[in-house]
């Protein structure tokens, strides 16, 4: 098929578990865009898009193999379906989705010119994973997303796994143009073998060139070598990479250093880790003379300890951050400015949503921070402050007594929540907030804290608790005393949308405070 283009979106019509096909489009005779897609053969369960402005006025040739008797393309200035975009039963309303295709792993979270950025692996083209890009979305205020076109595209090295990014304020790498600080993401090229590429953006990341000397990390392992997390070590002045080195009798993380982002040389590693390295210094107790470092992998179990720029030495045992169902591949934010003095984290939420025409999503960000407990320091993660600027109603009740059947929830039928609890356990046995057919119970006695099959323990800090609970469509993400237990589940709602409960049973607890506040979207 030859077409000109002359609209923002080619969409094309996408049923999952259709054949999978490859589609190329070629522009001048050269490939520009390829990718494995499910085509619809007849009517669609729902439509992709290609943002094709940069090749706006010009002649494209698209190729299909195996052949399709019939290919049927939109060309359009908007996405086809749009009118129900964010309203779909499904769609989380203040986690961030992605408007068509599959989303997991947070990749270059990066702070710049008062915009968050936020990439992640992406297929756009697909209900399921496959076809890894970049996608791209940012935000002023950590809450409302504007999703942009895919950042950095799949070539001759491979597709582009995860990774992160930095701003080079000092210009090390040589990639600035303007008056613009480039921001340089690194990445994973997902090829025959797997190696490390780079790419620059001198316009706040609206564009992206990728480094003509990639890569710039070759294959270590044998394995699929992946995800570097850079960062820049001042006391050192260097560059850090941390690498997942893949070797099936010996994983590890390996470490890095470079002057300008583009030569490496490998210094020290770490055994025992998995997958998409993060790393980063905290203060302690928030005193700033007192820091430690902490590094973890995908699953978030995490060490607390030393790095002097070329080696990170553990000073404790390894402790998990998050006791929960669907949190994998957290990335902490760079470059936030140090008034602010925040690490700011989000990790994937594995939560599928069935039947809809995007799947999974990003979990709420989070504010990390070390604590000095009777177990040693521990990461502690709580949501950031802007939830409150989604409240709207709030329901609040103070010095309650509550004991079996007696409901201070009913009445409520909002969907979006933000519930804060300060209870005294009192006698009783248990305390249930059952949410959207899902339950989350603390057991007195065990001083255990459950939701469906996951628990984690949580002592009552002079005879009480404090909970956090963040209920979306899909998710519900549960925090307990001010961060020291961060449990996010994946919970697709139950039938009929049952109004939340407050549940006790064997005794009586006081409540000093619950909020009740119901959120609104981040959907304009």
């Amino acid at each position: 098929m030859e077409l000109t283009l002359t609209k923002k979106y080619l969409n094309l019509p996408v049923t999952t578990g259709a054949q999978k096909r490859r589609m190329r489009m070629l522009i001048d005779g050269e490939v520009v865009r390829e990718f494995d897609i499910e085509l619809a053969e007849g009517e669609p369960a729902f439509w992709v898009f290609m943002d094709v402005t940069e090749f706006a006025g010009r002649k494209a040739s698209l190729e299909v193999q195996p052949p399709l008797a019939e290919l049927v393309i939109k060309q359009a200035a908007k996405i086809q379906g749009a009118e129900n975009l964010y309203r779909e039963k499904l769609r989380p309303q203040f986690h961030f989705s992605s408007r068509r295709g599959w989303n997991n792993d947070p990749n270059g979270l990066v702070y710049y010119k008062g915009e968050f950025h936020l990439f992640y692996q992406h297929n756009p083209y697909g209900w399921n994973w496959g076809n890894m890009h970049w996608g791209h979305a940012v935000s002023k205020d950590l809450l409302h997303w504007r999703e942009l076109p895919v950042a950095i595209y799949p070539d001759e090295h491979g597709a582009i796994f995860s990774g992160s990014a930095a701003v080079d304020q000092a210009n090390t790498s040589g990639f600035q143009s303007g008056s613009n600080k480039p921001i340089v993401a690194a990445f994973t090229y997902a090829g025959k073998p797997f190696t490390q590429g780079i790419a620059y953006s001198n316009d706040r990341g609206r564009s992206w060139t990728k480094f003509e000397g990639n890569p710039v990390v070759g294959n270590i392992t044998g394995g699929s070598d992946r995800d570097p997390r850079i960062l820049w070590h001042q006391p050192t002045g260097k560059w850090v990479m941390v690498l997942y080195l893949d070797q099936a009798d010996n994983p590890r993380f390996g470490f890095f250093t470079s002057p300008d982002l583009k030569s490496w040389t490998k210094t020290s590693e770490l055994p025992g880790f998995f997958e998409c390295p993060d790393l980063f210094e905290l203060p302690v107790d928030g005193q700033s003379a007192n820091t430690r470092w902490v590094l973890y992998g995908a699953a978030g179990e995490y060490l607390v300890g030393h790095f002097d720029g070329r080696t990170f030495t553990p000073a404790q045992d390894r402790a998990p951050l998050s006791r929960g169902n669907c949190f994998y591949a957290a990335q902490t934010f760079s470059n936030v400015p140090a008034k602010d003095g925040r690490r700011i984290q989000i990790g994937w939420g594995q939560v599928p949503a069935p039947d809809m025409p995007f799947n999974q999503m990003m979990l709420f960000p989070c504010d990390l921070s070390l604590r000095t407990t009777a177990d040693g320091i521990r990461l502690c993660a709580r949501p950031v402050k802007e939830i409150d600027k989604l409240h709207g109603p709030c329901h609040t009740w103070r010095d309650e007594t509550v004991s079996e059947g007696v409901n201070l929830l009913a009445g409520i039928s909002a969907e979006l929540l933000d519930i804060r609890a300060d209870i005294a356990v009192g006698n009783a046995k248990t305390i249930t907030f059952n949410i959207h057919g899902a339950a989350v119970t603390y057991d007195v006695a065990e001083q255990t804290l459950t939701c469906r099959d996951k628990a984690a323990p949580l002592a009552p800090v002079d005879g009480a608790i404090r909970l956090q609970l963040l209920v979306d469509r899909t998710s519900i993400e549960i925090f307990g005393n001010d961060g020291l237990v961060y449990m996010p589940m994946a919970a697709l709602p139950a039938d009929g949308n049952p109004s939340p409960e407050l549940a006790v049973t064997g005794g009586q607890v006081k409540i000093a405070r619950l909020e009740v506040c119901e959120l609104q979207s981040i959907w304009r």
